[in-house]
């Protein structure tokens, strides 16, 4: 069992550096290798292969960024769910008590972003009404 401060951090200085080392081989040997072939349709922007179109700020609906930050919240519950299960038999019943009461509560925020349509990508837009005032 390594007693002093290097000798514990030793085993990560090590990985580290042979990280460094693998991953600065593996793109020097790219680029010595690999060949560098320049024209004008490589150069052009990859788009599932169609020829891009229109421009490229346009605006992103809000549910998008809402899908987003729900599958943020979920990586995060399934984060907190690991430290659980590994002191869940020292814990017991006040475990399972406190885990139950946090998984209901993400579940709550689930259902209730269900609810207002979030996550149905199908629905139109509700058109406002000062859109509807101009019609006939």
């Amino acid at each position: 069992m390594p007693t002093s401060l290097p000798e514990q951090w030793l085993p990560v200085l090590m990985q580290s550096v042979l990280a460094l080392v693998i991953a600065c081989a593996l793109v020097g040997l790219s680029f010595l290798i690999g060949r560098n072939v320049k024209n004008r349709v490589k150069d052009m922007p990859y788009e599932c292969g169609i020829e891009p179109t229109g421009d490229a700020r346009e605006r992103f609906s809000v549910k998008f960024y809402l899908v987003a930050m729900l599958f943020i919240l979920f990586d995060i519950e399934a984060i907190f769910l690991y430290p659980w299960a590994v002191v869940y038999k020292q814990l017991k019943m006040f475990a399972f008590v406190e885990m139950l009461a946090f998984v209901a509560l993400v579940m709550a925020g689930f259902f209730f972003v269900w609810k207002k349509g979030v996550l149905d990508w199908a629905q139109t837009e509700r058109e406002t009404p000062a859109k509807t005032e101009g019609r006939g």
